[in-house]
């Protein structure tokens, strides 16, 4: 039988925000709250386990606007920077929660961060945040008494990861997905994915690459996310799509039983 998830949506942004610091485009100057973007990030609530999937450079708003108070796994997509700058703000979480936090992701994007966060991992430095690490790969990974599996996504040439709960999915970033990968997000409940803007991106789906994947994995609903301000403002995309597609807002929160 299923189980319960909720997933709040942290971020909905590529990697420079929206709006886009010095620009004047109608996106950018939108006053609708759904068109202001922070990078793109989700929490998941699922049995007794609290999962952040990235931990990018708005992570301490993200969690003070939407209530999050307590983490205990934190799954990375891969090292770029709009995706894992936000890592020192956990410490106030160790600090009330007196715990280490889960920390999942694949041996390079580990090695990334040691170099970049080497304070956090220096025997003798002050090693905060407090983070347990978990090397991952591909396949099922274990989250407390749960299972999440990774799924092989690539991001232009690098190979990065997505993550599927129960019959929902996540991916950001992603450009190409093999089909053997595809094969297992098939007929979602829900699927969150990249949609950067209209034209060809080398990186990332474009919003017809996105749509076009969607109507290839047929789930039941689609949510459009890690989105530029080139894209026309909220109201006017939507009004564009699929019934079964809508495009993902800071804030958004989703129940899947």
């Amino acid at each position: 039988m299923s189980k319960k998830l909720k997933i709040t949506i942290l971020g909905t942004a590529t990697s420079i925000g929206v709006p886009m610091l010095g620009c004047t485009c109608p996106t950018c100057q939108s006053i609708d709250p759904k068109d202001r973007r922070t990078r793109s990030s989700i929490f998941i609530e699922y049995q007794n386990e609290k999962i952040l999937i990235d931990v990018g450079p708005d992570f301490r708003q993200q969690a003070l606007n939407q209530g999050v108070h307590d983490i205990d796994h934190v799954l990375l997509t891969h090292e770029h920077t709009d995706h894992v700058n936000g890592l020192d703000d956990l410490r106030p979480l160790n600090f009330i929660h007196k715990k280490a936090i889960n920390f999942y992701a694949e041996t390079r994007v580990l090695k990334e961060i040691e170099t970049r966060f080497n304070y956090i991992f220096d025997p003798k430095g002050i090693r905060l945040p407090r983070l347990n690490v978990h090397e991952i790969k591909p396949g099922d990974v274990t989250i407390g008494k749960e299972t999440i599996q990774a799924i092989r996504v690539m991001h232009g040439e690098l190979p990065i990861l997505g993550f599927k709960l129960e019959n929902f999915a996540y991916l950001t970033d992603a450009k190409k997905i093999d089909s053997a990968e595809t094969e297992q997000l098939m007929n979602l409940d829900l699927l969150i994915v990249n949609a950067l803007r209209r034209e060809e991106h080398h990186k990332h789906f474009t919003l017809q690459e996105a749509l076009d994947f969607i109507s290839m994995v047929k789930p039941k609903k689609a949510l459009l996310t890690h989105l530029s301000h080139a894209l026309p403002k909220h109201a006017e995309l939507n009004n564009e799509l699929p019934t079964n597609v809508s495009v993902a807002y800071d804030g958004m929160t989703i129940s899947i039983q």
